[in-house]
C-alpha cells in the first residue's frame, strides 16, 4: 500500500493537490516530487496543496515541501 494518495483537481487557474496519507521518506516524497516537477514543467503557476487528510510528515517530506515551494517560486509560480 502506498503511504501518500495524491489526486488532482482544478479551481479556474489553480491546481489543487489534494492528498491523503504519510508524506516520508520513500515513495510518498517521491512521488510529491515527481507531482510538483511535472506540474511546474507544463506551465503550472499556481499550485495548493490540500494537507487536510495527511496524517503524518517526516523530515524527508517537509523537506519536499520546501523543495517544491522553491521550484514553483523559482519558475514564477506561488
Amino acid at each position: 500500500m502506498k503511504n501518500l494518495n495524491i489526486t488532482k483537481r482544478r479551481n479556474n487557474s489553480i491546481v489543487i493537490l489534494d492528498m491523503e496519507g504519510n508524506i516520508k521518506l520513500g515513495e510518498g516524497s517521491r512521488e510529491l516530487h515527481d507531482t510538483i516537477r511535472h506540474l511546474v514543467e507544463s506551465g503550472e503557476k499556481k499550485i495548493l496543496l490540500n494537507l487536510a487528510n495527511v496524517s503524518y510528515i517526516d523530515s524527508s517530506g517537509l523537506g519536499e515541501l520546501v523543495a517544491g515551494f522553491a521550484t514553483l517560486e523559482k519558475n514564477g509560480g506561488e
